[in-house]
C-alpha cells in the first residue's frame, strides 16, 4: 500500500490544524450527530469525521468503527487532502492505494 504524499500546503494545514484545537479531544454531540446523519443519509456502516495531523488520521467523531486513530499511511483522508475535488473510491480493493489497507 503506497502511502500518501505530503501537500505541498503541510506545514499551512498543520498550522491551522493546531488552531483549531480539536485533536484529542472528548466526543461532542454536535459532531456525533453530523456522523450519524451522514452514516444514515448515505446508508453506509462507517461514518468517520477524521482530521489528518503529521502521524496519524484521528477520528473527531465516528460511526462503525471502534478505533480513535489510525497511522497516516492507512488513512484514506491522507489521499483525499492532496485534491481539491472528493475522493471516490469505488471499490477499494481494485484500487492500488488501497488494494492491501487493512482498513
Amino acid at each position: 500500500m503506497p502511502a500518501a504524499s505530503y501537500p505541498p500546503n503541510e506545514a499551512e494545514r498543520q498550522t491551522l490544524l493546531a488552531s483549531l484545537r480539536l485533536l484529542d479531544t472528548e466526543a461532542e454531540e454536535v459532531f456525533d450527530r453530523i456522523t450519524r446523519l451522514v452514516a444514515r443519509l448515505l446508508k453506509v456502516p462507517t461514518a468517520l469525521f477524521s482530521l489528518v495531523d503529521a502521524d496519524r488520521q484521528w477520528f473527531k467523531s465516528r460511526v462503525g468503527m471502534d478505533a480513535l486513530e489510525t497511522p497516516r499511511e492507512q488513512a484514506f483522508c491522507a489521499h483525499a487532502i492532496l485534491q481539491d475535488q472528493p475522493l471516490v473510491v469505488a471499490d477499494a480493493s481494485s484500487d492500488a492505494r488501497f488494494a492491501d489497507n487493512p482498513l
